[in-house]
Formats: structure tokens, sequence, C-alpha cells
């Protein structure tokens, strides 16, 4: 771990502090040279799928198809450091509740499947028939199976995902919370009703012909750094870039790219973006709907700025958003959007004098209770000049983990569409439940309720994933059992039910060797691209079994005697499991044909084909008005003259949705420490406090329930005024569970009104 200091970063995104930060990633684990033949074979055809991001792969033109959080998370599944039964012998659950989710997960992979000893208060082990034989019992012994939770990271193949919703289903329930509920589930929601699919609608090959792409609320420099590359060649060939962050974010500001040998030995950079602004927190609805004002006023004065033909022949409600827009207030606009209008018509100009347009977003823009209005206002912008369905144009949601896409594509759903339910029917011959499941907030609402007694988690790490952690906690401390599978140790295995299960599976670098040899699995990325993965390491541990089979060998054990699915028979080669997928889905004819072609194939979008999957069959404009009332400003007005301020949670660069590789955030200059908030320097002045001061946060919400995190440093940032900024899972115990996206939700873990408080301690723990 670093010495803790802040100090700015100058450096570009990417380039040497890129490559130097891959090494240490691969010294730390003790992987030097198996690390780094491993990450060869990354988003290789002939490899395995990175296990960070969804960013699809190039045409493999280079042996280095991997980023540098790419490389820390492929590193920290080939580590050589083992969690074996001697260290859970040696540590009782109270001693590692004390330890940080870094030293958890740093002591390597997990071996052998563990059962919770109460008496000992330790993880002891157990068979795998034992543990399987547990869970069923359980499950039998509910009344109901709709008591019982299934979670789905979004790390799971697509055949893991099959088998999975096809067992819970076969058991009986819809209860599917996953990963998606609380990241990109607005956008689903939202392009749905608007265009008739919940996925995003271009390809690698229009990054290559838009004229100019539009960033909303996403950091790729972090997040998702194999998009920089694309970002690189679009502003090197003169693509106007805009992007929209309350933060400046490096990956957004320049980039060096790793590969290109003149730009390293020169220690140059490219300019990422050609114009960012930096609106407050929450502001991106506002603001477009400023764009859109001013591209309608310009119409109105008789320029030709909207695509008239398009609009007329392929959608509807065009007059009703343009009487919206005609309407609204810039005052009320730039309030909200907390700049002026002068930059909205700065940005609506870039986006006329383009031909084509990608628009992209990320968490930044789903996790706020107005998600799916605001981008169905992103949505309007794309359809006002025919920006969907044509080369180099269309919405571009840019999803988190590397098959997250692909597990919903399979059925994990909460709220399955009728066609997969009558399919399963028709293939499997039973009769799927139909009545809708929870998500994750309905899921922790009813374990506090009492009306969720088991809990099955197929990866992630739910109890640090999830929002309001004391009650998250509280409701999986009272399940009966809770089980999950996981590769290595974490926070979730520590917050656990009465009875608790580890089942520790193969990752994604790992060889996957079943009755009929070695097999592949495969993943859909963010752009509907399905290609095969298959690792190339041997197992951490010969008792470790793979996603498939864990599922398939619980479901034989659960449904014994009244499943006529051959589960077993199927996990002995993955196409028969992929011929089962074709037979439900019709996207997926000839998957097994289509999948083994170098770069796999691409699932039909009807969208980017200008076919509308609307009721009306026609992509619909969507008008909404400024959200008023809301948790900010409601806030606000309880508090009279005290500041309340709009925090959003986001990862340091040492981080990967909640697995933290580091103490170090570079692009932002911290090092060594992970408590601390990102404020303006006149706020933090305001405040009669100064940078490095201390302080602890308290939520101020409508139920008047306590929320604190206490101990962060202040840090005086480049962020709009009323805005804060501060890493997460520390700062979950502020989200209340109550906050959610409307119509989706989501947490608005984007957008929490909080107080600022001097530090009860002024102790600087870090």
């Amino acid at each position: 771990m670093s010495d803790q200091k802040i100090e700015l970063y100058t450096g570009p995104a990417g380039g040497w502090g890129a490559l130097r930060s891959v090494g240490r990633a691969l010294l730390r684990q003790d992987i030097p040279i198996k690390g780094a033949k491993t990450l060869l074979s990354a988003n290789q055809p002939d490899g395995f799928d990175c296990p960070g991001c969804a960013w699809p792969d190039r045409n493999h033109a280079s042996t280095f198809e991997f980023c540098e959080n790419g490389a820390k998370a492929v590193a920290a599944e080939a580590t050589a450091r083992r969690a074996t039964t001697e260290f859970f012998a040696q540590h009782t659950v109270a001693e590692l509740a004390t330890w940080s989710d870094f030293a958890l997960e740093d002591q390597g992979r997990l071996t052998e499947p563990l059962v919770y000893d109460a008496a000992s208060d330790t993880y002891l082990p157990i068979a795998w028939d034992d543990a399987f034989a547990l869970v069923a019992q359980h499950l039998n012994a509910l009344p109901d199976p709709n008591q019982a939770i299934f979670y789905t990271s979004g790390r799971a193949s697509n055949e893991a995902a099959f088998l999975y919703q096809l067992f819970v289903r076969e058991y009986g329930t819809n209860n599917f919370p996953d990963c998606s509920n609380m990241c990109h589930e607005p956008s689903g929601t939202g392009m749905r009703e608007s265009i008739g699919v919940g996925k995003g609608t271009v390809t690698l090959d229009d990054f290559e012909q838009a004229d100019a792409i539009f960033i909303f609320g996403q950091n790729p420099g972090t997040n998702h750094p194999r998009m920089l590359g694309e970002l690189r060649q679009a502003a090197k060939r003169g693509a106007r870039i805009v992007s929209l962050n309350p933060l400046r974010e490096r990956g957004l500001e320049r980039f060096a790219d790793p590969q290109d040998k003149l730009e390293m030995a020169t220690l140059g950079d490219t300019p990422i973006s050609t114009h960012y602004f930096q609106l407050k927190i929450g502001g991106d609805f506002a603001f477009v709907k400023g764009m859109m004002k001013h591209l309608v006023a310009l119409h109105d004065a008789g320029e030709e700025v909207l695509d008239l033909a398009f609009i007329t022949e392929h959608t509807t409600g065009v007059e009703g958003l343009l009487d919206d827009l005609r309407a609204e207030s810039w005052a009320l606009l730039e309030a909200e959007a907390g700049l002026g209008a002068d930059h909205m018509r700065a940005a609506a100009e870039v986006y006329r004098e383009a031909g084509s347009v990608i628009a992209c977003w990320g968490m930044g823009i789903t996790q706020h209770a107005n998600s799916v209005a605001t981008i169905q206002m992103i949505v309007n912008l794309l359809l006002l000049r025919g920006n969907i369905g044509r080369p180099g144009a269309g919405p571009c949601p840019v999803r988190g983990h590397s098959n997250v896409q692909g597990d919903r594509t399979m059925g994990i759903w909460e709220k399955p569409p009728a066609a997969l339910l009558d399919n399963l029917q028709r293939v499997f011959g039973f009769t799927p439940p139909r009545a809708p499941g929870w998500d994750t907030v309905e899921s922790i609402q009813a374990m506090l309720d009492g009306r969720g007694k088991v809990f099955f988690a197929l990866g992630g790490n739910f109890a640090a994933a999830t929002p309001d952690t004391a009650q998250t906690w509280k409701a999986l401390r009272q399940c009966a059992l809770t089980v999950h599978v996981a590769t290595k140790l974490n926070r979730s295995h520590i917050v656990h039910g009465k009875a608790a299960l580890i089942l520790p599976c193969l990752g994604r670098t790992e060889m996957d060797m079943q009755a009929t040899g070695l097999q592949s699995v495969s993943v859909e990325d963010s752009m509907s691209m399905v290609h095969l993965s298959a690792g190339i390491n041997p197992p951490a541990s010969p008792r470790l079994l793979s996603e498939p089979a864990i599922v398939a060998r619980l479901a034989a054990a659960t449904l014994a005697g009244r499943s006529q699915t051959p589960w077993l028979w199927l996990i002995e080669d993955y196409r028969r499991i992929r011929d089962q997928i074709e037979a439900v889905f019709p996207d997926f004819k000839d998957f097994n044909q289509r999948v083994a072609v170098p770069g796999g194939f691409r699932l039909r979008n009807t969208a980017s084909e200008r076919i509308w999957a609307t009721a009306s069959h026609k992509a619909v404009f969507k008008a909404h008005v400024v959200p008023t009332g809301t948790a900010l400003q409601r806030a606000r007005e309880r508090k009279g003259d005290a500041i309340v301020f709009a925090l959003m949670t986001t990862r340091s660069h040492d981080q990967y949705n909640t697995t933290i590789y580091g103490a170090d955030d570079r692009y932002r200059g911290v090092y060594g420490q992970r408590r601390v908030v990102f404020a303006n320097k006149e706020d933090i002045r305001a405040l009669g406090m100064k940078d490095g001061d201390w302080i602890d946060f308290q939520t101020v919400w409508d139920d008047g329930e306590e929320r604190r995190a206490d101990g962060f440093k202040l840090v005086a940032y480049d962020i709009p005024r009323g805005c804060l900024a501060a890493y997460y899972p520390e700062t979950n115990p502020l989200v209340p569970l109550s906050a959610v996206a409307l119509n989706a939700g989501t947490p608005t873990s984007k957008s929490i009104p909080v107080m600022l408080l001097p530090h009860a301690r002024q102790e600087t723990t870090a």
C-alpha cells in the first residue's frame, strides 16, 4: 500500500503510469511470469474474456488486448495466494469482520467448499454433495418458493445464467435480483419504451464513423479503459467528443496509448474531449433538454436542423415534445443543470453540425431518481436528427461486468417476458411461475420483513454492493441460510445468515474440464456480440467446480424426482447447454456453429435496423417536465440555512465495482487512502473548514432515520459547488433503501442529500 498523500496527477490516462501499475499488480499477486503469460490470452479468439468490463473486443490485431484495470482483475484471479481451510481455522468470523474489504480479498483464492460453524464462529470444510444437500434441504423446507432469493453477478457466463434461471423457475420463483438492478436497469426500461429494445444499438464500427460522440456520466479511464482506444482514434481523425461530468476525469481529458510506441517513447498523449461541460450532479436531464430547446428554436426560425423525413416515417409523439420544449424556461434549465444557456447552446451546435452522433452513458446517468426520464431525453435528442439506425450513430449505454448484458438475455430478470416463459414450458415441460419476482432493493426489504428466508448468490459481493448497509446487513443476518458462489473471500461471507455456505468456483482464466474435455463458455458484450471464452490456467484448487456445474448439481439435488431436465448430462458438454439455449431463444439459431467463428456473432438489434418493437411500431418521443420536489430540494428546504450537498458515490482507480485492488486513485491524485471526500474549495471555506480537515457524513432523508458514515478527509477538488464525490462501498451506508429510480428501482447512489459535520474524533485513520 502506498503512503497516504494527496498529490496532483499531471500525466495522461494510460501511458507509463498504467504499465507500471500492471507490473505492480502482477508482483503483488506473486505471478510476474504466469500473470504476463495469462494476459496475452485476454480477449483473444482462443483465450478468455476479461473478467473486468463489458467493452467489446476489436479484431484482435494486437497481442495486447487488455487494459490496466483488466490486468488487475486478471492478476487478482490468477494470484498465487490461497485462502485455505487452515486460514479459516485460524480466524473467526468475528475477527474477519474487523478486516478491510481489501484485506479480505487479498487472502487469495478459495480452495474448497465451506460451511459456517456457529460453535467455533469459523468456516469449516464440507463435501460438495453435503453442501448441495444442505441447500436443497433448506429450499425444499420452505412453504413457498417465493421465500427464496437468487442473486446473480454480471460475471456469470451465458451457460451458467441459463441453467440458473431454468433451475430457479423449475423450483418455482422469479426472485432474480441482479447487478443490473443496481446499475443499468433504467437504460433497459427507458429504451424499451422509446425504441423497443433495452440495449445499445451501436457497434465498434460506428465509433469509426461518428462525427461526434457525447459521453454522459461516465469515467472510461477507470471503468472501461479499453474504450479510450476508440475515443483516441475518433479524436485523431477529427471527431468531436463532448463530455458531460461533474468531475474532471483524466481519461476524458488526455490518453497515452501504451501500444503506441511513438507516443510512449516521446511521453506524448492525445487530447480526448473537444468540449467538457462540468454540470452539477443530476444536471444532465436539464442540459439535454436545453440542447433540444435550442434545436427547436432554430427549427422554428426556419433552419433545417431536424430530420423531418425520419421523424415522419419512424416516430410518434414529436409534437408533444416540441410543445414542451418551446414552453420550457431557460432560467429553470440553467438552475437545474448548473450551467448557463450558452453552454447548452454550444453543445447543441456541436450536435447540429455533426452528421452522425453516438451518445454514451454510464451510472452517472442511471443512479438518479429521474434516470429513466433522462435516458429518454437522450434518446429524444438522437431521434430529432435521425441518429439511430444508421452508421456512426445511436445510443450506447456502457455496461459494467463482462456478461451483465448476457445474463439478462439468458433470462436473469425478475420480470420475465411471457415469450420466455412460454418457450421454457415448451422445451422443458414444466409450468414456470408467471408472477413478477423481487429486484435487488425489494429482496432486501423482503429479507428484513421475514418474507425472504434463503439467499443464494451466484457470484458478486451483495453485502458491499447494495445500499443502506446497516439495513442490508440486518436483512442478510435474518436469513435461515445464505450461500455465496465465489472465487475469493469477501464481505458477504462475513455478513451471513444463521446457516451459511461458501462455494468456490473456477475463474474466467482457468481451464474447465468436464466429462467430454475442455469447455468454453460464452459471453455477450455491451454491443450484443456473443463470443467464446476459454481459460488457460490450471484451476487454483482441484476442489473447485465451474459455475455451470455448481448450478446443475444444486438443481439435481433440489429437484430430484420432479424435474425432467437432465442436469448432470448437460454439464458434461457445454455445447449441450448451448443447444438448449438455441431451443429457447430464436436469436440463438445455430448457436454452437456461429459462436465457434473467431469473434463470435452479433445478436439482432431491431432498433439498429429501424424496426421498432413498440406498441405503435414506431420510435416514441417522450416528453418530461423538469423534476420538482426532489429529495435534494426537500432536504434543503427542511434544513433551512444549513448547507445540504448532493453526494455521488464513485469508484477509485484501484477498484472495480466492489473489488478493491489497492488504496490509490492515481488519476485523482489520492494515494494510500480511501476515506476521502472531493469538494469544491469554496464550499469547504463556506463550512468554516479547510482542505485536509476530517468530517462525518449524515444523510438528510424523509424518514428521519440516522444514516452516517464517519471519518473522511476533505479534498479540495474541481467539482461544482454544492456537489460532493466519495468512494463506495464506504459511503453505501448513506444511501437509503427507499432512494430508488422511478420505474426502475435502481438505488440513487449518484444523488444523495447529505450534510458534512466536523469529525467527532480527529484521528486520521485511512
